[in-house]
């Protein structure tokens, strides 16, 4: 059996793939997947605005989608690739999930969760940070730029 092995620098260029095409629709540019075995089994991107729900961050449309794909609600085996830190209410519901690993681009200084406290993460997750981190901020910043601007 021949498993190419892909970078996590592969992987959030998939997540920022997803904050591409939420920037298009005018979302907040966050992007994320799920990847299990070296494959991308779910994707998502923020669809706040589209779907009018507060809770329609990029995180949560991945963890749905990867549970459906599994057939289960833990996701202990698979690692989040996200372009932005999570907020407190994605990084709870990494902690239902059981995620093995979650890796994140930017830092997210007024909302990410570890501005309040790291403990809300499952006890057995790994956090890795700064994978792709310029090209992420440079994206959120250029979508509030365009936001101020067009105000």
């Amino acid at each position: 059996m021949n498993l190419t092995i892909f970078s996590d620098e592969y992987f959030m260029k998939e997540a920022l793939k997803e904050a591409h095409i939420a920037f298009e629709k005018d979302e907040v540019p966050v992007g994320a997947v799920v990847v299990y075995n070296q494959q991308i089994i779910a994707r998502g991107h923020n669809l706040t605005e589209t779907l009018n729900d507060v809770t329609a961050h990029a995180e949560m449309q991945a963890f749905t989608a990867a549970s459906n794909y599994t057939g289960g609600k833990y996701l202990k085996e698979c690692t989040l690739y996200v372009t932005l830190e999570p907020c407190v209410m994605c990084a709870g519901a990494s902690y239902w999930t059981q995620i093995g690993k979650i890796i994140y681009g930017a830092k997210d200084i007024k909302r990410g969760y570890t501005r309040l406290k790291t403990s809300i993460l499952h006890p057995t997750t790994q956090v890795e940070k700064g994978i792709l981190e310029s090209d992420c901020a440079q994206l959120l910043q250029d979508f509030f730029a365009n936001k101020r601007k067009n105000n």
